[in-house]
């Protein structure tokens, strides 16, 4: 009776801990996305490592539209439609709002794709390059790749440090903020796509 008395207070104290946890986890999340949504935009430079090799690139962020130039490609999401321009190929790729959840780089949801499919809970804290970062493990309640996720947070500024995607395969993705400018003037075009800028590109509509 003892040792079963033992083993249900471990129980009670470990589903206890980890309720605790994952209400901690959920504050500092909403505390991020609290503060990232009181900018007006968000520039962001980045780097991207799959363990095979670093590309460096670029996010301007203001509300749901976004520009990313990453790998040679621009992404511009203007609210209902994501344009992809391959100077490479001279094609342009225009996908719905619906479409462009699946194809964007993952930098621009990078501020609020934990809200859905996803549990949390507190994760280790690490001082890298001088800072003080808590990581928060978020692990996917449906996903065929991603085993989890590591969002690691600066407690001092409250902004996104770096994610990590960590695939069943064995694999790992790092997405890691280099520099973060918010409320900056930017041009009132940005979001927009302009056809007549690209007048030999072949435009491929997947809607």
């Amino acid at each position: 009776m003892k040792k079963l008395a033992t083993l249900i207070s471990i129980f009670y104290i470990s589903v206890s801990t980890y309720a605790q946890n994952a209400a901690a986890a959920k504050t500092l999340l909403d505390e991020v996305s609290a503060k990232t949504k009181s900018y007006n935009n968000m520039i962001i430079d980045f780097s991207f490592n799959n363990g095979k090799q670093e590309s460096k690139g670029k996010a301007t962020i203001q509300g749901e539209k976004y520009v990313v130039d990453f790998m040679g490609l621009t992404q511009i999401f203007d609210g209902s439609k994501m344009y992809i321009i391959n100077p490479n190929d001279e094609e342009v790729t225009v996908a719905s709002a619906k479409s462009a959840d699946s194809q964007a780089v993952s930098i621009a949801s990078l501020l609020s794709f934990y809200k859905k499919g996803y549990t949390y809970t507190w994760d280790k804290k690490q001082t890298i390059n001088g800072k003080s970062i808590q990581f928060i493990k978020l692990t996917p309640t449906n996903s065929k790749d991603v085993k989890e996720v590591y969002l690691g947070i600066d407690t001092k500024t409250k902004n996104i440090y770096n994610r990590t995607d960590v695939y069943k395969g064995g694999s790992k993705s790092i997405i890691t903020i280099k520099s973060f400018k918010t409320n900056q003037t930017l041009s009132k075009n940005l979001f927009t796509f302009t056809k007549s800028k690209y007048p030999n590109y072949y435009i491929n509509n997947l809607d």
